[in-house]
């Protein structure tokens, strides 16, 4: 999950319909799941971190600024309604989530070693809340080739992509018009999570990478010389119960 930072409401109230808030919230994020991280060009929908309804609803949060992120449709239908413990969850908006879970080519997800016993719990618990630790699912077209249809696949073939550019940088490592180049694919590509784990060993294009994606130097969770995550977030806007990790 990428860090991010949404900032102060643009307007003075609540909104009288959350769907109004889906143009500043792209505008500060991007068109990204909050989540997954996969671009949605559409139906990229307004999440409500706090669920609208159920029997753990806060029907008082659903025009709340703070209550917003944006989600893909698998990952807001594996939410859903579930029940939100922010004591014990890891949020893009007010964790450094980046640092929490380790991201593999085989387009896995698990949960970083880096983290203490209570902080893994949070962590493996994140994943279970938005279905990030389903396995992949297997589909073919007419023609008997795996289309890439899920959430895994789609984070194989963005590793791929990232490694190509990786690669290329490596051998051209003066050449910003390559750099360039790497980052407008990580902006078509998404899984900002994925690129900044295949350059780990490149400080310039990690910061190029942070910077590139909206939202993610704003969380103040990266140093901004080296790259490298800081824990705890330092939570800029003062979210109940940020910084865990």
């Amino acid at each position: 999950m990428r860090p991010i930072r949404r900032a102060a409401s643009p307007i003075d109230s609540d909104y009288d319909d959350y769907t109004k808030a889906k143009p500043a919230l792209i505008g500060r994020l991007g068109s990204y799941c909050s989540y997954c991280e996969r671009p949605i060009k559409t139906n990229l929908a307004v999440e409500h971190i706090q669920p609208k309804a159920g029997d753990d609803g806060h029907p008082e949060l659903i025009g709340r600024w703070t209550n917003f992120l944006l989600a893909c449709v698998n990952c807001n239908s594996t939410k859903k309604d579930k029940k939100v413990d922010l004591d014990k969850l890891l949020i893009p908006d007010r964790d450094n989530t980046f640092r929490a879970f380790q991201y593999t080519e085989d387009g896995k997800i698990s949960v970083s070693t880096r983290l203490t016993s209570p902080e893994s719990s949070y962590a493996q618990a994140s994943l279970e809340l938005v279905g990030l630790d389903k396995k992949m699912l297997r589909a073919l077209d007419a023609n008997g080739v795996q289309v890439e249809i899920d959430r895994v696949s789609q984070r194989m073939q963005a590793w791929v992509k990232a490694q190509t550019a990786e690669t290329m940088i490596q051998q051209q490592p003066q050449n910003n018009l390559l750099k360039d180049m790497a980052i407008g694919w990580a902006i078509s590509e998404g899984f900002f999570s994925i690129w900044l784990t295949v350059f780990a060993n490149c400080p310039n294009m990690k910061l190029r990478l942070i910077r590139a994606f909206k939202g993610t130097e704003e969380s103040g969770c990266f140093d901004m010389e080296t790259g490298s995550p800081i824990t705890p977030a330092p939570n800029p806007d003062d979210l109940s119960l940020g910084g865990k990790v």
